[in-house]
């Protein structure tokens, strides 16, 4: 199971170990990655029906959301139904091709969230600085347009399967990584690395810096505001935004940054980590919107009492 020999990448299996070194405490790790994962699920696929049924909330920032639980849902089932095979089956092999669907997911799904949270910033700047042109500017097809053009955006092609591999063939994770899966092949790997780097720095930074500027521009306008009411009030919709921006970026900012400068940092809390950047915004999006989002939660409520009362 080491490594093989051959340079041809048609019939390659990677094994994915894992958490190396916890392989006796698999069973109780994937307690909580499958109550995430199922909170996941619930909580995002209730709030794209909530959104869907609801004409109130056919609204453009309801829309952006609603945007946001699919690629949410995406993102989480990506990676953890395998994590759970291993963790409970010890179903460790992976094709090649599984490995490239992983990795078009992974990275697919996480630029998509980066781009809708970049238009979220767009609409809510729009919102409170110019409320009475915000539905004449914010149209349903320039709403579909823009979902297209982020969707489009990530879809770009992986050079790893053009790559021969002829080195080991373990995998220390429980999913498949882009370098991880590049390194173990037997030719120049620049171009991967170039690509990779060019396409985060491309999509991801220009969206964070664009989302800060954005966010300096709503704030000096929120304090411009003449009624306390009025500043709370956008002051209120705009902390379940940061919130959610904060929990995209943040975990990922510090785990690129453990990869790289901490090398002393045990390799199962470099897993550890990189899987509280899969299932964490996936959970807690929906909670933070739920609670923080009047119109979004008296809607739970009343859908759910009325679904309790048919019951």
């Amino acid at each position: 199971m080491a490594s093989f020999n051959h340079t041809g990448s048609g019939h390659i299996a990677f094994y994915l170990l894992g958490i190396p070194g916890r392989e006796d405490l698999h069973m109780w790790i994937s307690i909580p990655f499958f109550i995430s994962y199922v909170s996941a699920l619930l909580g995002n696929g209730l709030l794209i029906f909530i959104i869907l049924i609801k004409s109130s909330l056919h609204e453009p920032m309801y829309l952006f959301l609603c945007m946001l639980a699919v690629v949410d849902v995406v993102f989480a089932t990506t990676t953890e139904p395998k994590a759970l095979a291993i963790f409970w089956c010890n179903s460790r092999e992976i094709s090649l091709n599984g490995c490239i669907a992983q990795l078009y997911f992974q990275h697919s799904s996480f630029i998509s969230e980066s781009g809708i949270l970049l238009v979220m910033a767009f609409d809510r700047y729009l919102a409170i600085c110019y409320p009475l042109r915000y539905t004449v500017i914010l149209t349903r097809s320039l709403i579909g347009r823009i979902g297209v053009a982020v969707f489009l955006r990530a879809h770009y092609v992986f050079l790893v399967k053009r790559l021969p591999f002829c080195h080991s063939n373990v995998l220390p994770h429980v999913y498949c990584e882009h370098m991880a899966v590049a390194k173990f092949a037997c030719a120049d790997i620049r171009v991967n690395v170039w690509y990779g780097l060019s396409v985060l720095f491309s999509t991801v930074v220009m969206d964070a810096l664009l989302i800060l500027v954005s966010y300096l521009f709503i704030l000096k306008a929120v304090f411009r505001l003449p009624s306390r009411g009025a500043r709370q009030k956008a002051l209120g919709t705009c902390g379940s935004h940061l919130g959610v921006i904060s929990m995209f970026y943040l975990p990922g900012i510090f785990t690129v940054i453990t990869q790289r400068f901490g090398h002393h940092v045990p390799l199962h809390t470099h897993i550890l980590l990189a899987n509280v950047c899969m299932l964490g915004p996936p959970m807690l999006n929906p909670i933070i919107y739920g609670i923080k989002t009047r119109p979004i939660r008296e809607c739970v409520v009343s859908t759910l009492s009325s679904l309790c009362k048919h019951c």
